[in-house]
This record gives structure tokens, sequence and C-alpha cells, in this order.
């Protein structure tokens, strides 16, 4: 494992994986572009060790290596700082991006459950590779669309737990209901501002009371959290509810 000190305000980011060629590709990849790479880690004791040394803003986190493997490492990481961020030497937990091989993977669903902020493929181009890092660390959540919806709602009820209201579902608006579930099928704020006849702006307004409101961290949670109440369910139609055309 290696550190290196901050030297830019480019996002500092921390690689986390079992095998030291992809760590070695995808540090090249990102200083290429300008972002620093301030640790690595080939498992997941030494990942929560390197966030807590460095602080850095995304972590790309293998899911699956031996002992303890990349789920567990999400939630102590997130876990670290939970009701921590805001003070002046505290800073937000870091933006968590999964790494995996498969892309409907019970892991990977686990770890957005748990607060990761999206995830990638491992064979990812370059360009995606370091526009995904830029995305998560400006506070998007990064979801492909047509995979993500496929991935939750494979996992969403698979472990026996029936759909249940969140405790706060009941405090959105009309709207608010009909923009989260359009989000939980994938559609990005341009599509929802099309779908809706709004501004993008105001869609990002409506997006960011919806995340408040339920005390959900991004907008993975948020697709989660609308299938596992039921607002959406696997295969049903896509449409909004009456007048949200």
């Amino acid at each position: 494992m290696t550190d290196a000190p901050r030297t830019t305000d480019a996002p500092r980011v921390v690689i986390v994986d079992d095998q030291a060629l992809v760590r070695t590709g995808f540090r090249m990849i990102l200083a290429a572009a300008g972002i620093e790479v301030v640790a690595e880690a080939a498992d997941g004791d030494a990942a929560v060790a390197a966030v807590r040394r460095t602080r850095p803003d995304v972590v790309l986190m293998d899911i699956r290596m031996p002992g303890t493997d990349g789920l567990e490492a999400t939630r102590r990481i997130l876990a670290d700082r939970t009701g921590k961020a805001g003070g002046a030497d505290e800073p937000a937990p870091p933006r968590i991006v999964v790494l995996t091989t498969y892309d409907l993977d019970q892991y990977v669903y686990a770890a957005l459950d748990a607060g990761a902020s999206g995830f990638l493929l491992k064979d990812v181009t370059p360009e995606h590779l370091t526009a995904a890092v830029r995305l998560v660390r400006s506070g998007d959540a990064l979801l492909a669309p047509a995979i993500t919806r496929r991935l939750v709602e494979r996992f969403a009820t698979s472990g026996g737990r029936s759909a249940a209201p969140h405790r706060e579902l009941a405090t959105l608006t009309p709207r608010e209901l009909e923009v989260l579930e359009a989000l939980a099928r994938g559609h990005s704020n341009a599509e929802l501002a099309d779908r809706f006849r709004l501004s993008e702006a105001t869609v990002k307004t409506h997006v960011a009371r919806i995340l408040s409101k339920l005390r959900l961290r991004d907008r993975a949670q948020a697709v989660i959290a609308a299938y596992e109440t039921g607002l959406v369910t696997p295969g049903s139609d896509s449409r909004g509810p009456a007048g949200a055309q």
C-alpha cells in the first residue's frame, strides 16, 4: 500500500482491490486525468485504515476480496463518521464506488443499501472512470439506469422482507412522490424535467427535498427505498401517476 500527500484540489481517491494490476491500471488512468490517488489497499481492513488516515473524497472499492470484503469495509467506513459530519474537524464520509465484475450482483445491491454511491464494472473505460470519480465527488450518485433498475428489481425484495412504508414517506408531496417513482425507474434529471415539464433546477430541488425528508444519502438509496417501500414494484408499468405526463 502506498500513500501520497495532497497536492491539488482535484478529487482525492483511495483504490481498494486485491489485484495489484487493477490498482496500478486505475492509478495510471486517474493520474493522467489529474486525479490524485492518496492511497491503495488490497483488502477491507487496509481500506478502512487508509480512509481514516488520508480522508479521501472518493473510494473505489472492490466488492469481493479475501478476508474483510468490500461490503463490510463500506459499512465500517460510513459508520465511522455517522453523525459526525458537519463539524469543523469532521468532514463528510467519502463517497464509495463499488467495483465489480458482475453487474447483477447481490453484494453490489447490499453495498448500495449500506450507503455506497454507485458501482462500476471493472472493464470500465478510462473516460467513464474519471467522469465517475468526478461525478460522485460532486455529490451525485453513480447510477447506470438500465443496470441499476435490473439490479434493484432482482434483489430489493429477495431477502424475504415485505414492502413496508418508509416512516417518512408520508411527508412527501404528491409531486415529490411522482419524482421519486420516476427517479427509481432510472430517469436522469433532464428526463425528469421533460417528463414533468419542469426546469432541471426545479427537479434538483425536488430530489434534494426527497433525500432530506427520507434521510437518505443520495439517489442510489432513494432508488432502493422506492422499491423496498412498494412505491415501485418490479415489472410494473413505467408510466407515472395520472397527471404526471
